[in-house]
């Protein structure tokens, strides 16, 4: 079996990737459903405050026992206002201030945001090929968000710019992330970097829940904070993590771009949303992309050496 980095075979990334984008997909439409019912800031605070709680425990109980070096909290503390305040927190606002569809497109140049940064910071190379292929997957995620989805009007500008905002502190977080996760597990890193953001979100998030009336509330809205606060926010981000150890930033970052396509089968199937001709060939273009994401190319000079060393057998 064809292997990856870290000695994991290549099968068990990809259904990691595969399971991670399937579960994130299907929490827009049921986000949609609770914060029907539920003002975007209450609902972030039970989400977060459930997620950090089961993810302190389960960190507690089956986590890397490998203490925190000092010189490392600063990092994790850069995580967790990343995370929650940055991420989290301004993409409900920005969200609220633009169009439905803008979000995804915008969320789609994640892999240019992180290959950037990670060429800076982590050092890892250009590739031409992988560069080819982000930008074939954020072209298809427009072709797939065309439909419908994308307005244009000034009066967009400043929700657009937040949630713009939103996806470089999530380029961020996952490249500061990549050198700690192979330290301290991906479990434990989730945990401590969710609850730190999680505290520091608190104060406001008591504030706003207090405000609230829960009269209209059902239990169907009070199943999707769960959703998303162990699916989104347990699940999908240790599998985030734990796909860092393993692979390079850039490489996670450009497979972001199946979740449109994944979204709108999930919206197809459960809402009974319309699949167009337009879809299908957005979603060809964006598995294109990814496909030629993956390609690697071996040097002239290693082709040539080992022409010549087959020959000399």
């Amino acid at each position: 079996m064809k292997e990856d980095s870290g000695g994991k075979p290549l099968f068990l990334l990809l259904l990691g990737i595969g399971f991670q984008q399937l579960t994130a997909s299907g929490a827009y439409p049921i986000a949609k459903y609770g914060l029907a019912q539920i003002e975007p800031f209450t609902f972030a605070f039970f989400r977060f405050l459930l997620a950090s709680t089961v993810l302190l425990t389960l960190a507690k109980l089956r986590g890397n026992k490998t203490p925190v070096d000092r010189k490392d909290w600063p990092r994790i503390f850069l995580l967790a206002v990343l995370i929650i305040p940055f991420n989290q927190t301004l993409f409900l606002v920005g969200q609220s201030m633009t169009a439905a569809g803008h979000g995804a497109v915008l969320f789609a140049s994640t892999p240019i945001w992180v290959y950037i940064l990670a060429m800076i910071f982590l050092g890892e190379k250009f590739m031409l090929f992988r560069t080819l292929g982000i930008i074939m997957a954020i072209v298809g995620v427009c072709v797939v968000m065309s439909v419908g989805a994308l307005e244009v009007g000034t009066e967009y500008l400043l929700g657009d710019a937040i949630v713009l905002v939103s996806v470089l502190a999530w380029a961020l977080y996952t490249v500061v992330a990549k050198p700690l996760v192979g330290k301290y597990g991906a479990l434990k890193l989730t945990a401590y970097a969710l609850s730190i953001g999680s505290a520091l979100y608190f104060p406001w998030g008591l504030y706003r829940a207090i405000q609230f009336d829960y009269s209209g509330v059902t239990l169907g809205a009070w199943l999707s904070v769960v959703y998303l606060a162990v699916g989104l926010s347990i699940v999908v981000y240790v599998l985030w993590f734990w796909l860092l150890k393993y692979m390079e930033a850039t490489r996670v970052a450009v497979y972001h771009n199946i979740q449109p396509i994944v979204a709108s089968v999930v919206a197809y199937l459960w809402l009974g949303e319309s699949l167009g001709a337009t879809f299908i060939i957005g979603g060809m273009i964006v598995i294109s992309g990814v496909v030629i994401s993956e390609l690697k190319v071996t040097p002239r000079r290693k082709r040539i050496a080992g022409s010549e060393s087959s020959k000399a057998n």
